[in-house]
């Protein structure tokens, strides 16, 4: 493509801050940007941007199907919450009006296994406009493909076993309290763990229903077992409460959390397959204590056994200079809903974007 590419930001909050920059940085341009936070309504993007007026402002995220329909862009980036019952309404308006789609989304990046029947109208939707919806971030890479890399290099697999750790604080108040943080462990126990204490039949009716609450680590599985082309036979998760010895103050939810309080949690899934590989995997979200930071552990057990470790992986910036990346990929695969397993390998973009779309 000779032109830039015009690119729309969904959602203005932190992480925009970098997908924006990174998109100009690329050669790219934000044409539009939407967000319902009324402080920020009515900004010029370049205020969020940290550079000088742009000539874009934020418009009510109320606008945005009308905006979209009217301005044709490339692409959307939607940096908004977490879970896929959440992203339906955008998703959808790029979807109806034909406009490609990625997403920071957690469950978006494999929905197939939590919200089957929101991601099938959403992908029936796009095939028809002929657009492709996705999700991406940090797991693309950090979760998924270098682990499935890794496999790549191994003669035997019996188990793969990863964990990872992030800082809530760096994300918006929606994650930390879907991690929730500041909860005592009454609450935490109710409101949170109590959502998995139930059988496979009935964690499978609530996928059906689009109830169930999938951990981060449930779309990684179901993914990195697509990528694979593991089968899988059962997939169950836990969520347990993180603690602190002493007080802790989280500047995203506005309070200090009392010692012994939830400050977010770990959830661990585990997937067993066909082939007899287990899947075992473990994200740990929560308000960190001063000499806490992110790190990434992944084992692949088996001829032979290889284990990689990244401490303190800049996430935030990962998480957006990945999906920024992923822009031209989204716009050269084919219609509908089309998870990144299906996409090739993430690519450094040393030329501006439109010079990757074919």
């Amino acid at each position: 493509m000779e032109r830039k590419l015009r690119i729309a930001q969904f959602g203005c909050g932190k992480m925009s801050a970098y997908t924006m920059r990174y998109v100009y940085e690329k050669g790219g341009e934000i044409v539009a940007a939407f967000d319902m936070n009324p402080a920020v309504i009515g900004k010029d993007i370049g205020e969020i941007i940290g550079t000088g007026k742009k000539g874009v402002k934020v418009l009510p995220a109320s606008e945005a199907d009308a905006t979209l329909g009217s301005i044709k862009p490339d692409a959307c980036i939607v940096t908004t919450m977490s879970l896929m019952k959440d992203l339906n309404d955008p998703f959808m308006i790029c979807a109806k009006n034909g406009i490609n789609a990625i997403s920071t989304c957690e469950e978006a990046f494999y929905p197939w296994n939590s919200s089957c029947k929101i991601t099938e109208e959403i992908d029936d939707l796009a095939r028809e406009k002929g657009c492709t919806i996705c999700g991406a971030g940090y797991q693309d890479v950090f979760w998924g493909n270098l682990i499935a890399t890794l496999a790549g290099a191994t003669h035997t697999i019996k188990k793969i076993k990863g964990k990872s750790s992030y800082n809530v604080e760096d994300y918006g108040i929606a994650l930390a309290q879907v991690h929730g943080a500041g909860l005592d462990l009454e609450t935490f126990a109710e409101e949170i763990a109590a959502a998995d204490d139930i059988s496979d039949e009935e964690r499978k009716a609530l996928i059906e229903k689009g109830e169930f609450l999938p951990s981060y680590m449930w779309n990684v599985n179901g993914w990195l077992c697509d990528k694979l082309g593991l089968t899988v036979v059962s997939q169950t998760q836990k969520c347990i409460p993180q603690t602190h010895s002493e007080e802790l103050h989280s500047t995203t939810l506005d309070m200090t959390i009392p010692a012994g309080h939830a400050t977010g949690m770990s959830a661990l899934v585990t997937t067993e397959t066909k082939e007899g590989i287990t899947v075992e995997t473990e994200c740990i979200g929560k308000v960190y204590a001063p000499d806490e930071f992110d790190c990434n552990d992944w084992i692949i057990y088996g001829e032979p056994d290889t284990q990689v470790m990244i401490n303190r992986p800049a996430t935030v910036e990962l998480t957006c200079a990945t999906i920024v990346n992923r822009i031209p990929d989204i716009i050269n695969a084919p219609a509908g809903y089309v998870t990144t397993d299906r996409m090739p390998n993430n690519s450094y973009r040393i030329r501006p974007l439109n010079e990757y779309v074919s």
